[in-house]
């Protein structure tokens, strides 16, 4: 079957609310831990036809936002997910109410109990409404986004396809592409400082109805956070500030000499070489061929399993006119197939998403006959393990698409990389503040934004450019306003995939299986279970994150930058 071929039903909630209902009272009504297990069964089945035909809506609004039917539907589901929630909320307590608790726990992973126990502290009937309007604000938050419709270079261009001209070699083009960007983002400032502004509110009023403090606990309840707490986080970041924060600044000082400019301003901060960043060769069908032949040798499992995404079009890729920003990956559980969605602009981050997306498909692939709907992903911080762990493990094939220009793209990877986890960190400690202080204002928190960026990355020299300096640059973000907390993860997932791209340097096959083992349980274990699964080493102990970067640097210190 092709992607384009699944047919969308829009799902029929109140029969599904029944049917799922009916299955909790007979849990209530069973006489041992096997007959509710079966229960169990059949109620999962009947939450994935739902959960398949949102997901189906979402990458058909997601590819044209401008689309009114699939609007209309994306509509439907921002109205529904709450009622929906509601109900398995329900369903998580008879299993946590049950007398056989004990030896239903013999049936299923320990981290099925762990999530649920987690989620039910998420939903009460009091807090619909606010549910609903919070999936009406984020989607507002993507069609701002998605509207961007720019006059640069004779063309009309959106976000994503602005891209090549945001790293373009001549130094005026770059300037210039930026201020149209942030131009952009500018004029749609109060907009979008209305809609965060609201989000918050709402959130904060949640959490107060669900018993919690504030948002931080609740925002981490959603995200499934079994193994730390923002303790753990903040230490996190202090060891980020203390360890890579500095190398950050050593690698812009570099940067800075390499491309010839006097001062490192905001738009040279992605262009890394004086002759031009990489590009990858061809277009996005020869990207995919090249990606093709590369899992073809690099596995068995990525070989078959690249072939049925190609041979599907489970995957849409090129940036157009309508399309929300960014990538991701989604599944369809009904049909037992991910999807991959990304913006490929000509730029090398091309290869990179394409990678990145992949490792996020291979991974839920694998888990594909979990039955437990809160197990074939994992949780976010180690799920981004598998997508930034992919990006390394194929470097052995970069010539396919940057031919000579492969060590490059290898060395502006790592620096990126590198870079980018003082940035996750920032975003992690912005979010910390506005929640824990629900009442600043929207000017209050770009002041607040722009001291933690000062903290984290000193080097950035936004010049006269009043919106970003004034502490805007978040609102591009996406993250922030759609999954809050959501941005550490990526921190902590880059430590470890530099600790499988040294186990890779050092043995790829062994690397390999150790990646494997972690597709093979996906989400049935908890992070610090998974990260056992693959031998690697717990970030949030800094001995740990000290030894990992220096072993990066050290693969740093091997390129001949004066090559490049």
């Amino acid at each position: 079957m092709e992607f384009s071929e699944i047919e969308y039903q829009r799902p029929d909630v109140e029969k599904l609310k029944e049917e799922i209902s009916r299955g909790i009272e007979a849990m209530k009504e069973a006489t041992g831990a096997e007959e509710q297990n079966q229960w169990i069964t059949r109620i999962n089945r009947l939450r994935r036809s739902y959960d398949t035909m949102e997901n189906l809506c979402y990458i058909r609004h997601t590819i044209d936002t401008k689309d009114g039917f699939y609007d209309e539907e994306q509509e439907f589901f921002d109205r529904t997910g709450p009622e929906m929630t509601g109900i398995v909320q329900r369903f998580y307590q008879v299993i946590f109410d049950s007398e056989y608790l004990d030896a239903l726990k013999n049936y299923r992973p320990r981290q099925f109990f762990d999530l649920a126990g987690t989620r039910l502290n998420l939903f009460k009937e009091e807090i619909v409404e606010e549910m609903q309007r919070e999936n009406q604000l984020v989607s507002a938050y993507d069609k701002v986004i998605a509207s961007a419709d720019i006059d640069f270079d004779g063309k009309k261009l959106s976000l994503a396809q602005l891209g090549p001209y945001l790293t373009h070699q001549d130094r005026e083009t770059r300037k210039a592409s930026h201020e149209a960007f942030s131009g952009f983002m500018a004029s749609r400032e109060a907009e979008l400082d209305g809609i965060f502004d609201e989000l918050v509110q709402l959130r904060h009023r949640m959490a107060l109805k669900l018993g919690y403090r504030n948002f931080v606990g609740l925002g981490y309840d959603r995200l499934g956070r079994t193994d730390y707490s923002s303790v753990e986080v903040a230490e996190f970041r202090e060891a980020v500030y203390r360890e890579i924060t500095p190398l950050s600044n050593t690698l812009m000082k570099r940067q800075q000499e390499r491309i010839g400019v006097d001062r490192l301003l905001y738009y040279d901060l992605n262009f890394a070489f004086e002759s031009g960043n990489p590009k990858p060769h061809g277009e996005a069908d020869e990207i995919v061929e090249s990606a093709f032949e590369m899992y073809n040798e690099l596995s068995r499992e990525t070989r078959d399993f690249f072939k049925r995404m190609k041979e599907g079009r489970f995957m849409d890729l090129t940036a157009k006119k309508s399309k929300a920003a960014g990538g991701y990956c989604t599944f369809l559980k009904d049909i037992g197939m991910p999807f991959i969605f990304s913006n490929f602009n000509g730029t090398h981050s091309d290869v990179s998403v394409l990678t990145h997306e992949f490792g996020h498909a291979f991974q839920v692939y694998s888990g594909r006959n979990i039955e437990e709907l809160e197990l074939i992903w994992p949780t976010y911080e180690a799920a981004e393990i598998f997508s930034m762990g992919m990006e390394f493990t194929t470097w052995p094939w970069m010539e396919k698409f940057f031919g000579d220009d492969e060590e490059r793209f290898r060395f502006l990877q790592l620096q990126n990389a590198l870079t980018f986890i003082p940035y996750g960190a920032a975003v992690d400690e912005f979010q910390h503040q506005i929640y824990e202080n629900p009442q600043m204002s929207p000017s209050q928190r770009k002041q607040i934004w722009r001291g933690i960026e000062k903290k984290y990355m000193p080097y950035i020299d936004y010049g006269s450019n009043e919106y970003l300096e004034g502490g805007s640059f978040w609102h591009k973000q996406g993250h922030i306003f759609q999954v809050p907390f959501y941005y550490i993860d990526y921190a902590l997932a880059q430590i470890s995939a530099f600790e499988l791209l040294h186990k890779y340097q050092k043995d790829p096959g062994a690397a390999w299986q150790d990646y494997m083992n972690m597709c093979h349980v996906s989400g049935s274990r908890s992070y610090t279970g998974i990260l056992k699964e693959g031998g690697l080493s717990n970030p949030f102990v800094s001995d740990h994150i000290r030894s990992i970067i220096k072993d990066i640097e050290s693969t740093m210190s091997g390129f001949d930058t004066r090559k490049f």
